[in-house]
């Protein structure tokens, strides 16, 4: 989320629980991140491949592809929480009826 939200690019790295999920949405549905690649019958990701999603990432046109996306996600993330956004509403009705249940 922190990255989405100051527009920066993931390198999606997942190691344990629910980290595979997160790293196939954000690489598969949301396309805002690359993931490395262990080779065959490796056990853990090879310098190399993370120098080649690096690169890929910064300098490539999939790369420039996926910051684009990231920037379009961040903006829309900064509208829903500004006064008047979808986030910043729901969060005002919220606590709004919080104070009414609680009056004395």
């Amino acid at each position: 989320m922190e990255s989405i939200t100051h527009g920066v690019a993931i390198i999606a790295w997942p190691l344990y629980a629910e980290q595979k999920m997160n790293a196939a949405m954000l690489t598969e549905e949301l396309g805002v991140a690359m993931k490395p690649v262990k080779g065959p019958g490796e056990t853990v990701v090879r310098r190399e491949e993370i120098s080649r999603v690096v690169r890929l990432l910064m300098e490539s046109e999939e790369g420039e592809i996926i910051r684009s996306r990231v920037k379009k996600l961040r903006d829309s993330a900064r509208r829903a929480v500004d006064n008047g956004g979808s986030s910043h509403n729901s969060l005002s009705c919220l606590v709004e009826k919080w104070r009414n249940e609680i009056k004395p």
